[in-house]
């Protein structure tokens, strides 16, 4: 990376989400087409019910821990670079798609995940992965892995409401996909804009995003 570029990153606090405001900003009042460049993420892959599945809940402890040590490695090493930890994100399906109409929670499968800048490296992850480990040692930092991933041309809404009714919303990003001559592909994704434990249900935001062909 140039010194001008980092320099400038020096001077404020860098938010990804402001930077990224066509895929982390969409309306409620629109679904919009979005095309998804390649980016880094932490990520742990499991199954099983996210109300009830203790694997859920250690999965997005791992993937914090290693986030925020990295944040704090970046801020105080060589680089100087203030930026804010981003959004949880997580990718969802099934073997037999009928487990989602059916409500059979428990064969969901899921791969929760956090987009890191592009000046984390894999040697970094390492080196923070072994420094969580040495301190908290959570349970699922094993399953932590650092990887590319892009997902390109994807249709997306912003839903407002507990998790337990996005269906119809869900069901509107499927149907502006076929009415634009478009297929799903790949697995439905949502971002989760507000902390759970802090937000009445009703007011829960969670990006709804659907790739598409």
């Amino acid at each position: 990376m140039e010194l001008n570029i980092l320099k400038e990153l020096k001077m404020e606090k860098i938010d990804y989400k402001k930077q990224l405001k066509h895929q982390y900003a969409p309306s409620t009042k629109e679904i919009v087409r979005v095309d998804v460049p390649e980016m880094n993420f932490l990520k742990i892959d499991g199954e099983g019910d996210p109300n009830t599945a203790q694997s859920f809940s250690d999965a997005i402890e791992a993937l914090y821990s290693v986030s925020y040590t990295l944040k704090f490695m970046v801020k105080k090493g060589p680089l100087s670079i203030d930026y804010g930890v981003m959004l949880l994100e997580a990718l969802w399906w099934a073997d037999e798609m009928s487990a989602f109409s059916s409500g059979k929670k428990d064969d969901w499968k899921w791969t929760v995940m956090i987009m890191q800048p592009e000046f984390i490296t894999g040697e970094m992850v390492k080196v923070a992965t072994e420094t969580v480990a040495k301190k908290k040692k959570p349970v699922a930092l094993p399953l932590l892995r650092f990887e590319t991933f892009k997902e390109g041309k994807a249709a997306q809404t912003l839903y407002v409401g507990p998790f337990s009714e996005e269906g119809p919303t869900i069901e509107k990003v499927h149907l502006f996909i076929s009415e634009n001559g478009g297929q799903l592909v790949g697995k439905h994704h949502e971002i989760y804009l507000s902390d759970p434990r802090r937000t009445a249900q009703e007011k829960w935001k969670t990006i709804i995003r659907q790739p598409m062909s």
